[in-house]
């Protein structure tokens, strides 16, 4: 099987480097939607089967125009949604960005018992995730894609693949629509064949100005 994680188009949330996790959470900028736009034609030989998305909006928003090119319906699944951010919600601040992602890096290097304060701990995070990815699969499609959120689809690959690690996580980057390509199967395991960190649609598509928390790599929070 190969699967697709697709993070989402940019939200103000990321522009303003704010941690925005709840449930629906703001829809697409300009640039946001401009990128989910190219979707389609980056995604066009990739044999996509099924696509599913998670309970926020900004995934929504950037699967429709690629279904409408697939003519597929995207599938609404809860476990896909953001890292809980809990008492740092929209905070933007290097103390509250490093809390969160290194929590999301300690998951990654195997402490499931961490959490960020007031939010799920790695148990609970692979355990929704997991079960979504399987929803997801269930159908038996070759390709699938699944439109997700930036520290969710770096902790999972991270987590579940078997070639890659913490490291390789915290120096690589998941920009708005980067895209993180995985074959294998929840029983024989996942390996990552390709990590797609910028935009699909090219440098004219990314934000460099923008301060982007959970796609950036990751500063200060490697020994967290």
């Amino acid at each position: 099987m190969r699967l697709l994680l697709i993070r989402h188009g940019q939200t103000p949330d990321n522009v303003l480097g704010e941690l925005g996790t709840t449930v629906p959470g703001p829809g697409l900028t300009d640039l946001g939607r401009e990128q989910a736009a190219a979707l389609p034609a980056a995604l066009a030989g990739e044999g996509i089967g099924a696509l599913a998305v998670s309970t926020l909006v900004r995934t929504q928003l950037t699967a429709a125009p690629l279904a409408a090119a697939l003519g597929l319906e995207p599938t609404v699944l809860d476990g896909l949604r953001e890292v809980e951010a809990g008492e740092l919600e929209l905070r933007s601040d290097h103390e509250a960005v490093d809390a969160y992602l290194g929590t999301v890096l300690r998951w990654v290097d195997g402490d499931l018992d961490a959490r960020v304060p007031g939010a799920e701990d790695g148990h609970v995070f692979f355990r929704r995730y997991d079960t979504a990815v399987e929803t997801a699969l269930a159908g038996g499609e070759a390709v699938v894609a699944l439109v997700s959120h930036g520290a969710a689809i770096r902790g999972w690959a991270g987590r579940r693949a078997t070639n890659v690690d913490a490291s390789f996580v915290r120096d690589h980057q998941l920009a708005n629509t980067g895209v993180v390509v995985l074959e294998g199967d929840p029983e024989a395991g996942w390996n990552v064949v390709e990590w797609a960190g910028t935009a699909v649609g090219g440098a004219l598509l990314d934000d460099p100005a923008a301060s982007d928390p959970t796609g950036d790599p990751v500063e200060g929070a490697g020994d967290a």
